[in-house]
């Protein structure tokens, strides 16, 4: 006879189900969270199957193994569901590019500058690139210049990454989020 929901083979944790506990003696949670105690695994049986529900092993390494009684699809659901708004609130950090020329008028960075902070103030970094084209590379010095600007500007919300650093024709510098506590 075919076994109702052996394994979940979702991705995330795997339970045993049923007749795959390996356990004699079990510590039951019924399906309204009370728990019932101390039970042979065919007495745990014996009352999931009389709700038509699934035995459920939720902390295979206690002593006795922790068993619940509820509907394993539902379970599963509600357990996704958890692990979904979990990472909805975890915030991934990305390194966001800005480009700037050697010879840039003020105004311009400064409304460069503008998006980078608010780069920086959403938690990502950010990193200030200055593009050399043609004969503009025989002037290192004014990429350097444009970059100590932009450090300047921020010094009260970020702090650099390191030093300027040659990228073939590019001249970067990458900025972090100063932390709230410092």
């Amino acid at each position: 006879r075919y076994k109702k929901h052996q394994r979940s083979f979702a991705i995330g944790k795997f339970y045993n189900l049923n007749n795959n506990i390996g356990a004699t003696k079990i510590r039951l949670i019924d399906k309204d969270n009370n728990q019932i105690g101390i039970v042979d695994l065919p007495e745990a049986l014996r009352l999931a199957r009389k709700d038509d529900l699934d035995l459920v092993e939720v902390a295979p390494n206690a002593d006795p193994p922790v068993c619940r009684i509820v509907d394993f699809k539902k379970f599963k659901y509600l357990e996704a569901k958890k692990e979904r708004l979990a990472q909805k609130k975890i915030h991934k950090t990305e390194t966001k590019e800005i480009w700037l020329g050697p010879l840039m008028g003020n105004h311009d960075l400064e409304f460069r500058l503008q998006r980078g902070k608010d780069f920086l103030q959403h938690g990502d970094r950010v990193k200030f690139t200055v593009k050399f084209s043609g004969r503009e590379m025989a002037h290192p010095e004014l990429g350097h210049s444009v970059l100590s600007k932009v450090e300047q500007l921020l010094t009260d919300l970020a702090v650099k990454d390191g030093e300027p650093r040659f990228l073939g024709r590019n001249l970067s510098l990458s900025f972090k989020q100063i932390k709230k506590g410092k």
